[in-house]
């Protein structure tokens, strides 16, 4: 289950139930190694796993008999953890970088609002340009249009179009990703 508020997201995991927790009256146990040992009862199951000095954990409540596992429990949550970690470093977390122009952009901050896109996708980012009409330029679309398609043609060589331009309220924007 995630549950997120307002200054950060974390998971809350769900315990499997150990030892004393398990309320079934009988069920599927599995050894140490991995070995069935068949259906018993808890308390049968209880003693096998308090003889190794180890833990009985529910491993799979849904099934009939449910199925339990004798192991150490603390190394197993470690381990846990541990995996989390590690799939967690291998992420690559994806950013959206917007540019906004206006339509009738001068060629001097053309030139170095594409350069910052380039710079964006070479990051590995994506770049969403966004064409912002004011006033009465929202009825000449087409000049926005033809901004877009300008950045679009200056990024070929490193860009693919995501997204093609498209109208949105006062807005056009296209989103460009890095080329694979």
């Amino acid at each position: 289950m995630l549950k997120c508020n307002i200054w950060r997201c974390f998971n809350i995991k769900q315990e499997l139930p150990v030892n004393g927790q398990i309320r079934e009256k009988e069920v599927q146990l599995i050894g140490v190694n991995g070995e069935k040992l068949g259906i018993v009862s808890t308390r049968e199951a209880l003693e096998k796993a308090a003889e190794d000095n180890l833990d009985l954990v529910l491993v799979s409540p849904n099934a009939k008999p449910a199925v339990c596992k004798i192991m150490n429990y603390g190394k197993y949550k470690f381990e846990q953890s541990k995996k989390e970690k590690e799939a967690k470093k291998k992420q690559k977390v994806l950013e959206i970088k917007e540019i906004r122009v206006t339509p009738n952009i001068e060629e001097h901050d053309f030139e170095f609002k594409s350069k910052n896109a380039r710079k964006f996708l070479t990051d590995g980012n994506k770049v969403k340009i966004t064409v912002r009409f004011r006033g009465r330029e929202v009825n000449n679309s087409k000049a926005g249009e033809v901004v877009l398609n300008k950045f679009i043609e200056k990024l070929e060589d490193i860009s693919v179009v995501e997204k093609q331009p498209k109208l949105e309220g006062r807005n056009m924007f296209t989103i460009l990703a890095k080329k694979a």
